[in-house]
């Protein structure tokens, strides 16, 4: 029935810019949504911002609606770029050492903040 499944990257043709989201024309003839909440993580104001009228866009196959018009997403294949872009966390020989070495200096240096912060307080009252 559908050409694409759940999880497919597919690019398509901007054919419709609503306030709710941007439409999709499929290489396969068939249509879909990229809905608002489904462009960014962030806070969409205009949806325009996103997109123009004949753009080709990538976007994931999140799913399908009752007249089988998918369902897609944006931001899902924004997440993977960036979660492929994090690199390992190698741990070092020293392990938490410069930390535990800074420790005591920067406990003194907001004592000697606070103990001012005291003063002044007192010499208002």
């Amino acid at each position: 029935m559908n050409k694409y499944n759940i999880g497919d990257v597919i690019t398509g043709k901007v054919t419709g810019i609503e306030k709710y989201g941007i439409f999709l024309s499929l290489p396969d003839g068939s249509s879909g949504l990229i809905h608002i909440s489904e462009i960014s993580n962030q806070f969409v104001r205009n949806v325009s911002d996103y997109a123009s009228m004949g753009d080709f866009l990538e976007a994931k196959v999140i799913g399908f609606d009752d007249n089988n018009h998918y369902k897609l997403s944006f931001k899902s294949l924004q997440q993977n770029k960036i979660a492929k872009k994090r690199e390992k966390i190698v741990e070092t020989s020293k392990g938490f050492s410069t930390l535990n070495s800074m420790l005591n200096q920067w406990i003194d240096e907001q004592k000697k903040i606070n103990l001012k912060k005291i003063k002044k307080i007192n010499k208002l009252c």
